[in-house]
């Protein structure tokens, strides 16, 4: 049985990051535009999918989302004392290495039995134009496993933040779009993963190309 929302800490915690940090960065200093907020349920598990071309991208959408979204990290960041249990506060869950695949179901499935809205990239690394060329199927594996709702969500000029060889962000203009709601698929059947996975992407390279 799911419970209908992340716990109240991690609420507390996302609203002061989102309100302290994420969002006069993204507002102010990234100029950020968000169109379809308004689509996003704010209570209940739920697949948020996007395209990838930053290591911005996750607080940026978290913070559009107005409420967490979890997101999974290596492993080994879960062995530091203090920063564990703020990491997973924020809604972040392990995945081993060499493993990733069955603990990242595990863990993300794990997250939405909890209530959270979990985020995952389509194709599950970084492109360079923020185009998803080869959309992996982990993303609606878990959708159907769960029987949750599917958000796609395009990230616009986010590949543009940090320019090679420099470590400083640069105050380039960010648009977020949410798209509508996509059912999961009815089952695990690659066929069935495969036409849910394509519709995502259509959804996302549509709003994308919407642009600013």
């Amino acid at each position: 049985m799911s419970k209908n929302r992340e716990p109240f800490a991690s609420l507390v915690l996302y609203r002061l990051f989102k309100w302290s940090v994420v969002s006069p960065v993204f507002q102010g200093y990234l100029r950020g535009r968000i169109y379809g907020a308004e689509k996003v349920p704010q209570a209940g598990p739920l697949v948020v999918v996007s395209n990838h071309a930053s290591d911005f991208d996750p607080p940026i959408l978290s913070c559009c989302m107005r409420r967490p979204v979890a997101y999974m990290a290596k492993e080994e960041l879960f062995r530091v004392p203090l920063l564990k249990q703020g990491i997973e506060l924020y809604g972040a869950y392990p995945v081993k290495r060499g493993s990733a695949d069955r603990s990242a179901i595990r863990a993300a499935l794990n997250c939405l039995s909890e209530g959270w809205a979990i985020g995952l990239f389509l194709q599950g690394t970084r492109t360079p134009d923020a185009r998803i060329t080869e959309p992996k199927l982990g993303a609606m594996m878990i959708a159907a496993k769960a029987q949750v709702p599917i958000l796609p969500v395009s990230l616009w000029g986010t590949e543009a933040i940090l320019k090679k060889g420099s470590p400083i962000p640069r105050p380039v203009p960010v648009t977020v779009r949410i798209g509508d709601i996509i059912a999961p698929p009815s089952s695990t059947k690659r066929g069935e993963l495969e036409a849910v996975t394509q519709q995502c992407t259509e959804a996302i390279h549509t709003l994308h190309d919407l642009g600013r």
